[in-house]
């Protein structure tokens, strides 16, 4: 039988071949420990450093001001607490948006736990800040701004360049979660004028369990553990180098094909919507029409269920209803909420998000599968409610 098709590229994407050959060395002959003098340690560090170097140009920024992680989470912790440590004395206030992930959400909660003082800025019905309500909110004792690159649930890009040039020069830093966007948008820390940027290796094709945190030089951060003395004191612990040479091949992957890459996997997804919308009387658009992720289409089927949708298709189609860090909950996304739907709206909900291995094929199988299975529970629905 046939696996399913593929369309939870949002939540992870498979390891790229090339990322693949590019780690096995590094599990057999160069197992070397990055902070060892001998040879061993030598080739393992100058690894480390290519992948810094490759991650770097990926984002605009110079290879020491990558810092590298177990996973974005531990990066979006480390530049919401590290800044927070780093600026306690002076500074008791944060900025993020309703649509965080919980990655930046939770650790902000925390902070507010520890006696911040955090502002909760709302989006608009397609999931965007105003960066006048986000400059609105900040305070002479805010000491950071974090609102991420692109949500992973409706695919919404931000404003974050209108909001760095807000900020800016105000004695705010800025930080973004953009897990969701290397290798699908261009990502320049320059443009956006950020001063902390996340990245997530398994989001394009690199392994699980390793990530990224880009530091501008001079900004304020604190480690938030402590040990030797690997990745400026602000990571320590021994380098993973397998997965960090593959973050870097990822990252080189990355460079080279996103201007290709966005424009083929908008086409694949506006096919997809453009199939479903066709059959589907009233489907909804969650997100902004426009800026938007090339890859994720996330709408709603009126009368459904999405998780009784999906179930319907899972021998056809792999999606989810949100966001993976959610999964098996009952209950509607708070992104969902945070843009105004209403329970019916946000409870019909289906995430699909194409990626660099979806086929036309995939596409026309999968809008087939999910067509006939809306069909089918929309009839079971209307015969129940009779």
């Amino acid at each position: 039988m046939d696996s399913p098709v593929y369309l939870d590229y949002n939540a992870t994407t498979p390891v790229a071949p090339e990322v693949a050959d590019a780690i096995t060395p590094y599990l057999r002959e160069h197992f070397g420990n990055a902070s060892s003098a001998h040879v061993y340690g030598r080739r393992a560090a100058e690894a480390v450093a290519r992948a810094r170097e490759r991650i770097a140009a990926l984002i605009g920024a110079r290879s020491d001001e990558i810092v590298f992680t177990g996973c974005a989470t531990e990066a979006n912790g480390l530049a919401l607490c590290g800044v927070a440590r780093a600026l306690a004395v002076r500074k008791r206030h944060l900025v993020i948006s309703a649509v965080e992930h919980p990655a930046v959400h939770e650790p902000a909660m925390q902070l507010r736990e520890r006696g911040w003082e955090v502002s909760v800025v709302p989006v608009d019905g397609t999931g965007r800040v105003d960066p006048d309500t986000v400059a609105a909110a900040t305070r002479d004792d805010t000491a950071l701004v974090s609102i991420m690159h692109a949500n992973n649930e409706i695919g919404t890009i931000q404003p974050i360049e209108e909001i760095g040039r807000r900020v800016r020069g105000r004695g705010i830093l800025l930080h973004t979660d953009a897990a969701q966007t290397p290798g699908k948008i261009p990502v320049s820390v320059d443009t956006l004028g950020v001063d902390l940027l996340t990245v997530a290796g398994h989001k394009f094709y690199a392994t699980k369990g390793v990530g990224a945190l880009y530091v501008r030089r001079g900004t304020p951060i604190a480690p938030a553990s402590f040990g030797a003395g690997q990745e400026r004191g602000l990571r320590p612990g021994t380098e993973n180098v397998p997965a960090i040479v593959g973050l870097g091949a990822a990252a080189r992957l990355a460079s080279e094909r996103v201007a290709t890459a966005g424009p083929r996997m908008q086409a694949l997804r506006d096919r997809l919507q453009a199939r479903l919308a066709a059959d589907v009387p009233d489907l909804r658009l969650n997100g902004h029409p426009v800026y938007r992720l090339p890859n994720t289409l996330n709408v709603s089927f009126p009368g459904v269920s999405g998780e009784a949708l999906l179930e319907a298709v899972r021998a056809d189609v792999a999606a989810s209803v949100g966001s993976a860090c959610h999964a098996g909950s009952h209950e509607p996304s708070g992104v969902l909420a945070a843009i105004g739907a209403d329970l019916p709206r946000a409870l019909g909900a289906v995430r699909m998000s194409v990626g660099a291995y979806t086929t036309d094929a995939d596409i026309d199988r999968a809008a087939h599968a999910l067509l006939a299975a809306w069909e089918a529970l929309r009839r079971v629905a209307e015969r129940s409610a009779a």
